[in-house]
């Protein structure tokens, strides 16, 4: 199953968002786990979403579940049977012209819009997963009527508030 996977479930399966609850990281985790088990994760061929992933945990693998995750990015991103490439048009900085030009998403965040950008290109249309940022859930509906699915991994945003 093809997978996208925003930065915060690396950070939260590494315990650094203090915001998550301990479920949240375990679920983070196991999601992580099992992607890199059974998965096909999907990322931009410039490199964006792995250098934000790099941003943000340790490519040694170590000491925690994202920095292992960012590893195993690291060593299967030209493996075709655990990576996937998606061409995307950056047309300036955290500007695609993949992304919906909707007023809908005319304020959804422009870090993210990488991600949704990957999700349009891919042929699988793959679902997105998030942990604990809102912008997700906040603009869940837009990105729908646009053909973006959400997988949101953690109780935090299971439900809208």
């Amino acid at each position: 199953m093809y997978q996208i996977v925003d930065t915060n479930v690396l950070l939260v399966a590494s315990k650094k968002a203090s915001q998550a609850s301990e479920t949240c990281e375990l679920a983070c985790e196991k999601y992580l786990q099992n992607l890199m088990n059974t998965g096909i994760l999907v990322i931009d061929s410039q490199w964006l979403i792995i250098k934000e992933y790099m941003n943000k945990n340790s490519q040694s693998g170590q000491p925690n579940a994202g920095d292992k995750f960012l590893k195993w990015v690291l060593l299967n991103h030209t493996n075709p049977k655990r990576c996937e490439k998606a061409t995307i048009t950056q047309i300036a900085e955290n500007d695609f012209a993949e992304f919906p030009k909707s007023p809908s998403l005319a304020k959804f965040d422009p870090s993210d819009r990488k991600f949704v950008a990957v999700a349009l290109t891919h042929h699988a249309k793959p679902a997105i997963a998030n942990a604990v940022d809102s912008d997700w859930r906040n603009y869940e509906q837009a990105l729908k009527d646009h053909g973006v699915d959400l997988h949101f991994l953690c109780p935090e945003l299971n439900t809208k508030s």
